[in-house]
C-alpha cells in the first residue's frame, strides 16, 4: 500500500507549516500554522477556508506551539475537525498559553482595524477537549497500518520530530530543528533509519557564530552599551528566545561577568511561558536539572523586574541610566517592543540586538539590512541606535548542522526541504544533492507525491 503527501503550505517561506499524510481513505495532518512574514496578503491566506474538509481528517499531529505550527487550529476545530489532536504535554500547555493570547490579538485587531478573528475562545477550549498528549519515543497507533513515534527536535520546549511508520517504511517531519546543544534542552534526536525526511530549513544557507562565543558576545554588548548609559532593546519571542536570554544574564549577572542592571521583561506572554517552562523541568537537559536541583532559579536574578501590566510597562521610561528592555515581538512587528523603539531608536546611546531570524519586509529584518528610518505604528522614527545581532540565539539548527543531521539518517530515500526562504531551500538541497548524494526535492504549495510507505 502507498500513501501520498501534500504540502498544503510551508513552501513558499519559513511559516505555515502543514502537511498531510493520507491512505487507505484516512488523513492524518500534520501541524497547522499561521503564514507569517510572506507578504501583503498574509492575513487574507490565514483567514481562507482549508482547501479540504477539516472534518474528514482523522487526526492532527503537533510537533511544537510556535504559532506558525499551531496558529490555525482554533480555526481548523471551527471549520468542523473533530478528529484527536496529539503532542507532547508542554506543547499542549504552551499551545493553551499562545492560542489564548493570539485571541487578544486578534480582538484588538477586530476593534482597531476591523479585521475578523479567525477563531473565538470556544474553538480553543474544544480543541484543548480534543488534545491527548505523549512521551518521547512511546509508538502509538494513528490510522490503520501506520504508527507515530515522537522524537525529541530540541528546538523549544516539548518541541518534537514526528515519525510516520507502516510495516513498508518511514517518513520523518522534522518540525524545526534546535540549534543544538542547548544550555536548557536536551539535545536533538537522531533522525534513525526513515525513508523519508520533510525539513524545515531556515538557516538552510547560513551558518551561526559558535555557541561557546555568544554569551561573551551578549556580555560585550551589554558593556558596551553601559558604557554610554544607554539603554539596550532586545525584540524577543516569547516562546524559548525569552528564556534563552534570561539563563544568559542569570549566568552573566550571578557569575560577575556584567554588572547588575535593571532588566525588564516587557512582555506577559513571554512572562506566562517561562511559567510553563517551570513546570516541565524534567525536560530539561541532565545539566540544567542538576542546577536547579542546587537553588538555582534559572529564570531569575538580581535586577530582573517583570512588567506585566501596560501601566507596569509604562513605568520603565521613568527609570533613569543604562537599562535593558526584553519586550515582544522578536521582529518588531508589534507588542510592547514597537513602543520603546519609537522611544529609543533615535538616540544614539541606545543598542538593539536582533537575537533570530528577521522575515523579509518585517521592521527587524530592515533595521538589520541597514534602514535609517523605520515606520512604527504610523510613526517614522530614526535609526540613531547602535544596531547588533546574534544569530546563535536562534532556536534553529544552522545549514551545517541540518545537512549533518540529515546525512546521519539511515535508507534514506529522498528529502523533501521545506519552511525556508526559496535561496535556503535551494541552497540546502543543492548541498544535499552535492555533498551527500542525496535526492533532495523542493515541492510547492498544494503539490502531492507518492509515497512508499
Amino acid at each position: 500500500m502507498t500513501s501520498t503527501l501534500t504540502f498544503w503550505n510551508g513552501t513558499d517561506g519559513a511559516t505555515g507549516s502543514e502537511f498531510m499524510i493520507e491512505r487507505d481513505g484516512y488523513k492524518v495532518l500534520i501541524d497547522c500554522g499561521l503564514v507569517q512574514g510572506i507578504g501583503d496578503n498574509d492575513e487574507e491566506r490565514n483567514a481562507h477556508p482549508f482547501e479540504y474538509s477539516p472534518r474528514d481528517v482523522d487526526m492532527l499531529l503537533v510537533t511544537h506551539a510556535h504559532m506558525d505550527h499551531i496558529g490555525r487550529i482554533g480555526k481548523f476545530v471551527a471549520e468542523g475537525f473533530e478528529g484527536k489532536i496529539v503532542s507532547t504535554e508542554p506543547t499542549k500547555a504552551l499551545a493553551e498559553v499562545m492560542m489564548n493570547d493570539a485571541i487578544k490579538v486578534m480582538s484588538m485587531k477586530e476593534r482597531e482595524d476591523n479585521i475578523p478573528p479567525l477563531y473565538l475562545s470556544k474553538d480553543v477550549l474544544k480543541a484543548l477537549s480534543l488534545w491527548e498528549v505523549c512521551e518521547y519515543n512511546k509508538t502509538f497507533d494513528v490510522i490503520p497500518g501506520l504508527r507515530a513515534t515522537y522524537k525529541d527536535a530540541g528546538h523549544i520546549l516539548g518541541s518534537a520530530m514526528i515519525e510516520l511508520r507502516s510495516n513498508k517504511g518511514a517518513i520523518l517531519f522534522t518540525g524545526d530543528l534546535g540549534n543544538t546543544p542547548h544550555d536548557i534542552l536536551c539535545d536533538t534526536a537522531h533522525p534513525g533509519a526513515v525513508d523519508y525526511i520533510v525539513t524545515e530549513s531556515v538557516y538552510g544557507d547560513r551558518s551561526h557564530e559558535e555557541r561557546s562565543e555568544r554569551r561573551e558576545e551578549f556580555a560585550d554588548i551589554i558593556r558596551d552599551t553601559l558604557k554610554r548609559n544607554g539603554t539596550l532593546l532586545v525584540p524577543v519571542f516569547s516562546l524559548e528566545r525569552s528564556q534563552d536570554i534570561l539563563y544568559d544574564l542569570n549566568e552573566l549577572i550571578e557569575g560577575g561577568a556584567i554588572p547588575k542592571i535593571p532588566v525588564f521583561l516587557d512582555s506577559p506572554l513571554a512572562i506566562d511561558i517561562t511559567r510553563v517552562y517551570e513546570r516541565f523541568t524534567d525536560y530539561f537537559n541532565e545539566r540544567t536539572r542538576k542546577d536547579i536541583a542546587s537553588g538555582d532559579n534559572i529564570f531569575e536574578f538580581p535586577g530582573l523586574l517583570e512588567t506585566y501590566t501596560v501601566n507596569d510597562s509604562k513605568e520603565i521610561n521613568v527609570v533613569d541610566g543604562a537599562k535593558i528592555i526584553l519586550a515582544g515581538s522578536g521582529m518588531s512587528h508589534g507588542g510592547r517592543i514597537q513602543h520603546h523603539e519609537l522611544r529609543y531608536l533615535d538616540d544614539p546611546r541606545t543598542t538593539i540586538l536582533f537575537v533570530g531570524y528577521q522575515m523579509p519586509g518585517s521592521i527587524g529584518r530592515r533595521i538589520i539590512d541597514g534602514a535609517k528610518k523605520v515606520s512604527i505604528k504610523g510613526r517614522d522614527v530614526k535609526v540613531r541606535a547602535h544596531v547588533e545581532h546574534i544569530f546563535s540565539y536562534s532556536a534553529h539548527k544552522d545549514s551545517p548542522h541540518i545537512q549533518e543531521f540529515i546525512a546521519s539518517a539511515e535508507g534514506l530515500k529522498k528529502v523533501f526541504v521545506v519552511l525556508g526562504e526559496p535561496s535556503s531551500r535551494l541552497f540546502l538541497s543543492q548541498r544535499l544533492k552535492e555533498y551527500y548524494g542525496i535526492k533532495a526535492d523542493l515541492p510547492n504549495n498544494s503539490e502531492t507525491v507518492t509515497l512508499e510507505i
